[in-house]
């Protein structure tokens, strides 16, 4: 299984869910884990893309997670140190 994070591009079809016969791009802000679902589906909350990859619509959508297909993953994170300014 996929892990998910914010700032993903994931391409939905009708794979991830029927009403999605037309295919769309979606920008992920987070993974709604806070509702109840289905075995294997899940609650996405993000942005609708457009062909230039610019957001169109902010939406809800409910899909079946093997369905999904990540197309840009984001960075992963690193972990901060603390600069130290001190000079020996």
């Amino acid at each position: 299984m996929i892990e998910l994070r914010a700032g993903d591009v994931l391409h939905i079809t009708a794979a991830c869910s029927v009403q999605f016969a037309k295919p769309m791009m979606f920008r992920l802000i987070k993974v709604r884990h806070d509702l109840v679902t289905y075995d294997h589906w899940v609650w996405l909350d993000g942005y609708q893309l457009d062909a230039k990859g610019d957001a169109v619509a902010r939406r809800e959508i409910f899909v079946l997670r093997a369905g999904l297909t990540v197309r840009r993953r984001t960075a992963p994170m690193q972990s901060r140190r603390p600069v130290s300014n001190a000079r020996a």
